[in-house]
C-alpha cells in the first residue's frame, strides 16, 4: 500500500477491523517512513453493479462518488466518516440483494436521502437540494415542509 503522504510502500497495519457483516476490513496503517498514519478499506470484488443515469447513460456503480456527495452533505457537521462509511456499505448491501444488476441513480440517491434524514437534518437538506436540483426556495420550502410540517412556516424548525 502507498503512503498518501510520503508516497513510500513501506507500512504496518496497527489495527483491522470487520464491519458488522464481514464485507469490509477497514485497517489503520503506519507508514514505516514518514511515520503518519492512513486507513484503507478492502472490500470483497464483486459482478458488477450498474447505474442508470437521468440521461439513459449507464455506468458502473461507483461507491466513491456515493461517499463524495454524502461527504459534500456532510461538510462541517458532525458525522464521523465511519458513519458514512456505513451508510454507503448500507446502501450497496441492499442494492445487490436485488435480482437485478442495474438500478436507476434515482433509487440511490432516494436511498441516500432517506438515510440522511435520520442521521443529519441538514446533511439532508444539503443533499436534497443538490439532488433534487431545486430551481427556486420554493421548492426549497416544499422540502423543508414535507420534512418538519407546519413548524417551518411558524419558524419553528
Amino acid at each position: 500500500m502507498r503512503c498518501p503522504y510520503c508516497g513510500d510502500v513501506s507500512d504496518k497495519v496497527v489495527d483491522s477491523r470487520e464491519n458488522d457483516d464481514g464485507t469490509v476490513i477497514r485497517r489503520r496503517r503506519e507508514c514505516l517512513s514518514c511515520g503518519k498514519r492512513f486507513t484503507t478499506y478492502e472490500h470483497v470484488e464483486l459482478a458488477p453493479l450498474f447505474v442508470t443515469k437521468r440521461d439513459g447513460r449507464r455506468e458502473a456503480f461507483d461507491r466513491n462518488k456515493v461517499i463524495g456527495g454524502i461527504i459534500k452533505a456532510c461538510e462541517k457537521r458532525p458525522v464521523s466518516i465511519e458513519k458514512i462509511e456505513r451508510i454507503v456499505e448500507d446502501i450497496e448491501k441492499a442494492l445487490r440483494s436485488k435480482a437485478d444488476m442495474e438500478v436507476s441513480s434515482k433509487d440511490i440517491g432516494e436511498m441516500v436521502m432517506d438515510k440522511l434524514a435520520i442521521l443529519d437534518e441538514v446533511a439532508y437538506v444539503r443533499f436534497a437540494s443538490v439532488y433534487r436540483q431545486f430551481k427556486d426556495v420554493r421548492q426549497f420550502m416544499r422540502e423543508l415542509e414535507g420534512m418538519f410540517g407546519d413548524d417551518v412556516r411558524k419558524g419553528k424548525g
